[in-house]
């Protein structure tokens, strides 16, 4: 096993009609597909290819849709006799395509789970009530500050996601998002922006949806993992069932620590990665947080099969 790759999978914002289309044909994507139909109970191959009713970007959806389409690249990868990876980390929701890839969660509990986990979401807090936006340009300490600023006793916006220097996304309440935003646009911000997503992920307000997937959680069997996972909420690496558990729970409560991440893994001495997933999402992400640490990714055959060469080439390079 090398030392310093890592796989990546990717969260919400990632998914996109057809986003598998270029691997549709083989076997290995299409027995993956029909595993997470025959555990929801509805055809996944045909939401990812067709999204008819725009159900993919439906969290309850989007989220079982995007781990099976992580997995379905990931077992390519594996099938095609790809490196194993010595660390795994995922954002958001991909922390879930992580602890799959490193035999923590079964593939089918896993569906299930982030299905459930969608929903909790979406339920946790009304429709019209929460905000998410992207803030750009501005350090973190000074989001963090307009954040404190812009909140009350009874509306309140946190930092989200530390997705890499200068891009900070925030959520919590619609009106002090809102107060967030236009402090953020007089205090020299590039960009801010509202996000097409009425649920304020990662924040306290999730607290009823972290109290669901807590006991749903008490229902799956989760194994130690073939390597480290690393998590979102303190951009730690886990590797004991029970810590899993309190991370999961902690994640939806808490801010994702990409930024951390990604430097903690290079602390680590991860510089060659692979984000396993649909779209290009965090590769760019990667590569503004550290730009030595390379990425590939595994989009279409070709693209696996150069990464696979690439990835070979190098751990035979580092000896």
């Amino acid at each position: 096993m090398s030392s310093r790759i890592a796989f990546l999978f990717p969260g919400q914002g990632s998914q996109s009609r057809g986003m598998l289309d270029a691997l549709a044909a083989e076997q290995v994507v299409a027995v993956t597909l029909q595993e997470a139909s025959d555990a929801l109970g509805y055809d996944m191959a045909a939401l990812i290819r067709d999204d008819a009713d725009g159900q993919l970007d439906r969290t309850e959806f989007t989220q079982p849709a995007l781990l099976t389409a992580s997995t379905a690249m990931l077992r390519l990868w594996q099938e095609r006799n790809g490196p194993i990876a010595a660390h795994m980390a995922g954002h958001s929701l991909g922390e879930y395509s992580a602890l799959v890839a490193a035999g923590s969660i079964g593939f089918s509990d896993a569906v299930q789970l982030v299905a459930f986990r969608g929903k909790a979401m979406s339920e946790a807090v009304p429709a019209g009530v929460g905000l998410m936006a992207a803030i750009l340009g501005l350090d973190d300490a000074v989001v963090e500050e307009l954040c404190a600023k812009a909140s009350t006793d009874d509306e309140k916006v946190w930092a989200a996601n530390y997705n890499c220097p200068g891009q900070l996304v925030v959520a919590g309440h619609k009106a002090a998002v809102e107060r967030m935003m236009e402090s953020a646009r007089t205090s020299g911000a590039k960009r801010a922006l509202p996000l097409a997503v009425s649920a304020p992920s990662h924040t306290p307000l999730m607290q009823p949806a972290a109290d669901a997937v807590s006991k749903r959680l008490t229902e799956i069997e989760i194994k130690v993992p073939a390597c480290p996972v690393w998590s979102n909420a303190d951009a730690a690496a886990k590797e004991s069932a029970d810590d899993i558990r309190a991370a999961l729970v902690a994640q939806l409560v808490s801010p994702v620590r990409w930024t951390q991440t990604i430097q903690n893994l290079a602390a680590a001495g991860i510089s060659q990665s692979v984000e396993m997933g649909p779209n290009k999402v965090l590769a760019g992400l990667v590569k503004r947080i550290d730009r030595e640490m390379a990425v590939a990714n595994t989009h279409t055959i070709e693209q696996i099969d150069a990464a696979i060469a690439s990835v070979a080439q190098f751990e035979q390079g580092e000896g």
